[in-house]
């Protein structure tokens, strides 16, 4: 069983735990990390989007945000950031190979598989800008179904007006973007 902090707003743990499945059954604060791959193109960034498996509890078969995952109880959103990237996609990053960006807040509830996911999580986001051969990437298939490169502008748009190809948070875009665009 996977277990996470409880976190104040400010994303401090409060000193207790909870398990992942409660923090999602009853939308208890808890910390992720998000790792967005950027490279640029042209004049233009693009970033890299991981197709979530079909087996996922939340957003099943739509593109979303790089690597992310929940931090685990006790852990730092840096190692943590590092260890998803490593399991989602095969990178070993070192700490300075990523980049903070900043946190972003989200809280929401929707259905999925006939049950009801709330999350409510603050997100530490970070930029991962080395260079990635998605040909070489080892996928974690009960993760990531595929993963593929999109212009930034695009990407963010899209998720504004709700494509439903997408679930990347807005704020989580609006963060990569600031950082890269100052």
């Amino acid at each position: 069983m996977e277990y996470l902090d409880i976190v104040d707003e400010q994303g401090q743990p409060t000193g207790e735990i909870v398990s992942r499945t409660l923090a999602h059954t009853k939308g208890i604060r808890h910390r992720t990390a998000h790792i967005w791959i950027v490279r640029r193109k042209n004049e233009h960034f693009q970033v890299l989007m991981q197709k979530r498996a079909m087996s996922k509890d939340s957003f099943p078969g739509k593109y979303d945000t790089s690597s992310a995952g929940h931090i685990q109880a006790g852990d730092e959103p840096l190692a943590s950031g590092l260890r998803e990237l490593a399991e989602e996609l095969g990178i070993h990053a070192k700490p300075e190979d990523l980049e903070f960006a900043g946190c972003i807040h989200g809280n929401f509830a929707e259905e999925f598989h006939g049950k009801i996911f709330r999350d409510n999580e603050i997100a530490f986001v970070y930029i991962y800008q080395q260079p990635v051969d998605i040909e070489t990437l080892v996928l974690q298939k009960e993760e990531v179904e595929s993963v593929r490169w999109f212009d930034l502008e695009e990407t963010y748009q899209n998720c504004r007006n709700r494509n439903t190809q997408f679930c990347a948070p807005v704020p989580g875009l609006e963060v990569v973007r600031q950082y890269l665009y100052g």
